[in-house]
C-alpha cells in the first residue's frame, strides 16, 4: 500500500462513521437486492451493506481510490468519478483483461437517466482491482473508476447482483439513525401509493398532480404526457395498478432527488401488462412529483 493510501486508510479506520447509523440514501432496497454499495470519495471507503428485510445492516468497508480529478463526472475523459445512484452491469474476470484492471471489474451503468437529462456523459466506469504488482493506488488515482486491491474486490465479489446490486457514490455519506431512515421510507412509499391509487381513479387532474411542470421523458413534457394519458384514460371502463419490488434510493449527487424502480402489473378492461419502470421524483417545495418516468 502506497504511503498516501495508508494515512487515508488509517484516518478514515479512526474516522468511523457514527455508530448505529447508516446512509440516508438506503431508503428502500427491494427484496431481491441482497446487498447494496456505498461509496464515500471523501473517506476513500466503500460500504456494503446486507438488506435486512429492507432495512440497511453494515457488513464491512474497504479502502478505495477514484478519479484523480475529485469527483462528480460531468464529461468523457474528465478523469472524475461519478456522483449518484447507479447499478452494477455486468462480471469482467481477470482472464478477460489486462493485467490493469487486477482481479476483474464490475461494470456501472454510468451515464444514468439523469446523467444523461443533466448532459452528462463518459462511458466505462467500473469497480476493479489493481495490477498484480500493485496493492492498493493512492487515494486519487483512476481515471474515474472506483478500484480496490484485489483481495477486497475478490471479497465483495460474490455479493454484486447483475442488474440488481445499487452501488451508490456520495463525495460526503450523509448519515442517519435507522428511526429516521424509517420515517423517510414511509413517508415516501406513501406518496408512491397515493400516485398509485390517483391513476386507478382515471381522474386525469388527480393523477397529474403527481408530475412536475418540469417532467420530461421519451421526448413529451409535461403537457404532452398529460393529453397522452387523458387520452388513454379516457378509453377506459376501469383500471387496476399493482406495485411490487419496490426500490427507493435518494441521490448524493442533488438534494431532493429519489431513484425509483419497481415491477408494474397494469389491467384495464382493454389491457393487461407487466413491466419493469424507473422513476425520478423531486422534491418541491415539500411536495414529491415525478421528474422522468421510463423503462426499468
Amino acid at each position: 500500500m502506497s504511503c498516501q493510501a495508508e494515512i487515508t486508510a488509517l484516518k478514515a479506520i479512526k474516522e468511523r462513521p457514527p455508530e448505529e447509523q447508516v446512509p440516508s440514501y438506503l431508503v428502500q432496497l427491494r427484496p431481491d437486492q441482497k446487498y447494496a454499495v456505498v461509496v464515500d470519495t471523501s473517506r476513500s471507503r466503500l460500504f456494503l451493506y446486507r438488506n435486512d428485510e429492507g432495512r440497511p445492516h453494515l457488513v464491512t468497508d474497504y479502502y478505495i481510490s477514484y478519479g484523480k480529478a475529485g469527483a462528480q463526472k460531468s464529461r468523457e475523459g474528465d478523469q472524475k468519478t461519478p456522483i449518484g445512484v447507479y447499478h452494477v452491469t455486468s462480471s469482467l474476470p481477470k482472464s478477460k483483461l489486462s493485467d490493469f484492471y487486477g482481479a476483474g471489474a464490475f461494470p456501472i451503468n454510468y451515464p444514468n437517466d439523469w446523467d444523461r437529462r443533466m448532459g452528462r456523459n463518459g462511458h466505462g466506469i467500473w469497480l476493479h482491482g489493481t495490477p498484480s504488482n500493485t496493492y492498493s493506488r493512492p487515494p486519487r488515482a483512476s481515471d474515474g473508476c472506483v478500484v480496490l486491491a484485489n483481495p477486497e474486490l475478490e471479497a465483495i465479489a460474490p455479493y454484486l447482483q447483475l442488474g440488481l446490486t445499487p452501488v451508490i457514490i456520495s463525495q460526503h455519506v450523509d448519515w442517519v439513525t435507522p428511526k429516521e431512515l424509517g420515517a423517510e421510507r414511509k413517508e415516501f412509499l406513501g406518496e408512491i401509493e397515493r400516485w398509485r391509487v390517483d391513476w386507478e381513479s382515471r381522474d386525469n387532474d388527480r393523477y397529474l398532480s403527481h408530475y412536475s411542470r418540469r417532467f420530461n421523458a421519451g421526448g413529451e413534457d409535461f403537457s404532452g404526457w398529460g393529453r397522452h394519458k387523458g387520452t388513454v384514460n379516457s378509453g377506459k371502463k376501469w383500471v387496476k395498478v399493482g406495485l411490487s419490488n419496490i426500490s427507493a434510493f435518494a441521490d448524493p449527487g442533488e438534494a431532493g432527488l429519489m431513484v425509483v424502480t419497481f415491477d408494474q402489473h397494469y389491467e384495464s378492461n382493454n389491457l393487461s401488462n407487466t413491466m419493469k419502470k424507473r422513476q425520478y421524483w423531486k422534491n418541491e417545495s415539500g411536495r414529491w412529483r415525478i421528474v422522468y418516468e421510463g423503462a426499468g
